[in-house]
């Protein structure tokens, strides 16, 4: 048994930036533990490739959910990454922070420390900005290049004219003062490489000899001595491994896998473990659920005009898209297409908008994977706050049966209503004069969807996943909490889960960049060290 101070399961998005930052101090031994391989998969790494690895079974755990009784008993596909870099290996790649508002309700669920004010600073401590950007909101010296996208494509400003006229207003920055509003997206993308955590955090430090990654290596459960996790059982190659951690092991397998492991390991509802055979090490009910996801849907119409992401489609331009990309960084490969969005509000009442719109020059992702056999693009809108909840079980005691994934999606009637509303914010979008000269026929939904029912019949029958899961092993001091607020798990000593499913909300956005954020903030956690002060730019305003 190899001995170390720390083991981290899981080389994803917080798992590679708690090995670097774990390993700054050479006094630490760092075992990163990762069931996928290496990073070496060229798809990785050309931003426009990103809808094929979501379908790449060599980097990808293959998930898919129960049969969703709200979406006509649909299966679900849910793409994980499962290599160095996880999900940021395969994801979309747009960095998007969500509202002050929410680290502010994440205070008053009763986690002292997570206010915005006090999660600014470890959003900026990553964050290199490559662009000049307001300090009070950006960093531009952290290890993760952040840059704003930026497209001639006539239907990306056809959709910022759309939204004027429509009487949105334009935001100067999704990440700062106002996220309301209409802008470029932020990604991490630079010299047109993806930028991941693997690429930005992991790489760097894999020069310590103080940081050992193990890869290929399935962890299969966590090794106790009473109440005290000591180390972590992992699968490699075929045969069975332990490393003991004299510190902590922290877990950072993602909403997924990180209660799928605490429950292998003991840890979760003591019956349901008992009926799976299952020894229980501490009864904590909150593991694997109120499990959160973004759910939406693409209106999706023909294009008058061969300007979508169709023309790339054949081979003579395919192929010098892609040695553009891959020579010089640039041109159309260059960049992930859904560079154009907006945020908005269902209702004018609301403090903070509900909504997250997006034009893709393109039609969806299943279409293209098809044949996309006609140029078309798509509007793509999901709500931001959902309030349906659901679970991760294991289906059984072996490590490597897919545990049972029930997002619960439109279980709560809200959830439905704001996006049938948001169907409709769409429409008036593409009913503006500014996209006259490239709307044709409608794909999906049908003309004749017009009623609230017909839309709500179409969203049960076309929603999606947009690849955001949270929540399963929440943060918080209720009895369903599976962290406290210093993330380390209720009950349970040396043990500390750092990922997307502390989040005891999910964000109003894309869940990355506070991933990447919770990480940072862990790692100080971790080490003793002082929280880093903190920043109110909108009480200096």
């Amino acid at each position: 048994m190899a001995d170390y101070d720390y083991i981290i399961v899981g080389a994803g998005s917080a798992g590679c930036v708690l090995a670097n930052r774990l390993s700054e101090d050479p006094a630490n031994r760092v075992l990163l533990l990762e069931a996928g391989g290496r990073d070496w998969n060229p798809i990785i790494h050309i931003p426009l490739l990103a809808g094929v690895a979501y379908f790449s079974k060599s980097i990808n755990w293959g998930y898919d959910t129960q049969p969703e009784p709200n979406l006509k008993n649909r299966e679900l596909h849910w793409p994980r990454g499962k290599v160095i870099g996880g999900s940021s290996s395969i994801n979309g790649m747009m960095y998007v922070r969500g509202q002050p508002q929410d680290y502010e309700t994440w205070r008053q669920m009763g986690n002292e420390g997570w206010d915005y004010a006090s999660v600014l600073p470890y959003f900026k401590r990553a964050e290199g900005h490559v662009e000049k950007k307001d300090s009070s909101f950006h960093g531009t010296d952290g290890p993760w290049k952040i840059k704003r996208a930026y497209s001639d494509n006539p239907l990306y400003h056809a959709f910022f004219g759309a939204c004027r006229a429509a009487g949105h207003r334009e935001s100067d920055d999704f990440n700062g003062r106002q996220q309301e509003g209409y802008q470029w997206h932020d990604f991490n993308v630079v010299g047109g490489r993806r930028q991941s955590t693997a690429v930005a955090f992991l790489r760097p430090a894999m020069k310590r000899p103080n940081l050992h990654v193990e890869t290929r290596a399935h962890a299969t459960r966590v090794l106790f001595e009473g109440k005290r996790a000591v180390g972590v059982e992992y699968d490699w190659h075929g045969t069975l491994k332990q490393a003991r951690a004299s510190r902590e092991v922290i877990l950072s397998g993602g909403a997924i896998n990180s209660p799928a492991l605490l429950q292998l390991s003991g840890i979760g509802a003591a019956q349901r473990l008992r009926d799976l055979g299952i020894p229980v090490v501490h009864d904590l009910p909150g593991v694997g659920q109120n499990l959160q996801d973004h759910m939406g849907v693409y209106v999706q119409h023909e294009c008058l005009q061969p300007i979508t992401m169709y023309r790339w489609f054949r081979p003579d331009r395919a192929v010098r898209m892609m040695l553009q990309v891959m020579l010089f960084g640039t041109g159309v490969g260059a960049a992930i297409p859904l560079e154009a969005g907006l945020f908005a509000k269902t209702r004018p009442d609301l403090e903070t908008p509900d909504l997250q719109i997006s034009l893709v020059p393109g039609l969806n992702l299943e279409t293209t994977m098809k044949g996309q056999g006609q140029h078309g693009f798509l509007i793509h809108v999901y709500q931001l706050r959902p309030e349906s909840r659901g679970s991760i079980e294991l289906k059984s005691a072996n490590p490597f049966d897919k545990p049972l994934m029930k997002p619960n999606y439109l279980s709560a009637p809200k959830d439905l209503e704001v996006t049938r509303e948001g169907v409709k914010i769409v429409r008036t979008l593409l009913a503006q004069d500014v996209f006259k000269p490239y709307l044709g026929k409608a794909i999906s939904p049908a003309p004749g969807v017009t009623s609230d029912a017909d839309i709500e019949d179409w969203i049960r029958g076309g929603a999606e996943t947009v690849f955001h899961p949270t929540s399963s092993c929440k943060m918080g001091i209720d009895p369903m909490a599976v962290v406290d607020p210093q993330l380390r798990v209720h009950g349970i000593q040396g043990l500390r889960v750092v990922d997307a499913s502390v989040m005891p909300t999910i964000d109003s956005g894309n869940t990355q960049a506070p991933t990447v954020m919770i990480a940072e903030k862990a790692a100080d956690m971790i080490r003793g060290r002082t929280p880093l002060p903190q920043e109110d730019p909108f009480a200096a305003s």
